[in-house]
């Protein structure tokens, strides 16, 4: 317990200085770092002393950074982190994603040892608190990011097909290609159209449609999304594209109305499982009675 305490003052005293450090009556700024904004140059000054949150930030997020990686490889998460982000419009960066989650596990692994100290359970028991804790800490905010990605994927393919039928039906009434894109951009409220959004705003920055279109689907990763965007590349070389894009948009529905059926049937075959359940078990007490009866019988 005088271990505990001590651990526990500790943590107390660092975590009250990173308090009174964004306090300015205790965080007092510099005559040099109000006015270097105004110097030649707009020369930056390091804002906050040693012992900052900006401070405790810039050093541990590097370490939060490789940490993660290495343990999110080890449990099986190889797409890169930061596709994953950009994907579902998350506001955090690689480092801050990392640095919240490390700050979940080391908050578990410290629930997890205040528990092991409070029940004193065995050795092993103590050590699966201790040690497991943050590893599930880990584990649940990356599979949280994970399903977020898999959820965002599976709603741009499910709206892939209407958006080709509009883009079909822009173009096919003299519509530029840039123009349909920036019309269902602003007009829906899908992911296809967050993601039409973003790339409406890399048009803008200089790169062509087609250019910003694949950059959305190597981000994407959904495979009828290459398709579409491989029909609407033929925007300069076509005058039938409004044709091709229903035909693909066709193609886009019937691929989720396949997958649609064999979710039903694996339904339905899932159902009846608690049925054979249910019936095979009195059936194998029903024949087990005589058989049982038989072999008493025959050894007697």
């Amino acid at each position: 317990m005088t271990r505990l305490t001590a651990l526990s003052a500790l943590a107390a005293v660092a975590g009250l200085t990173l308090l009174f450090s964004e306090i300015a009556w205790f965080n007092r700024v510099s005559h040099v770092e109000r006015l270097a904004p105004y110097q030649p140059g707009n020369r930056r000054t390091q804002a906050g002393g040693i012992l900052s949150v900006a401070s405790f930030r810039d050093v541990i997020g590097p370490l939060s950074r490789a940490v993660g990686e290495r343990l999110a490889r080890m449990l099986g998460f190889d797409e890169d982190l930061q596709v994953r982000l950009v994907r579902v419009h998350s506001s955090l960066d690689v480092t801050g994603f990392r640095v919240r989650q490390l700050g979940f596990a080391v908050s578990a692994m410290g629930v997890g040892t205040l528990t092991a100290v409070a029940l004193a359970p065995r050795p092993g028991l103590s050590a699966i608190l201790v040690l497991g804790s943050p590893v599930l800490a880990f584990l649940a905010v990356e599979q949280r990011l994970a399903a977020a990605s898999k959820a965002w994927q599976r709603r741009i393919f499910l709206e892939l097909a209407v958006v080709a039928e509009q883009l079909g039906m822009l173009i096919s009434v003299g519509w530029s290609l840039g123009a349909a894109i920036g019309r269902i951009a602003e007009r829906g409220s899908g992911a296809c159209s967050q993601d039409l959004v973003r790339v409406q705003a890399r048009m803008r920055q200089g790169l062509s449609e087609i250019d910003a279109l694949r950059e959305w689907a190597a981000l994407a990763c959904v495979d009828e999304l290459d398709g579409m965007i491989a029909i609407l590349a033929l925007n300069r070389e076509t005058a039938d594209l409004g044709r091709l894009i229903s035909d693909e948009a066709r193609s886009i529905r019937r691929e989720a109305q396949r997958e649609l059926i064999e979710t039903i049937e694996r339904r339905t075959q899932q159902v009846w499982i608690p049925v054979t359940v249910a019936a095979l078990v009195p059936g194998v007490l029903l024949m087990g009675v005589p058989f049982i009866d038989a072999l008493s019988l025959f050894s007697t």
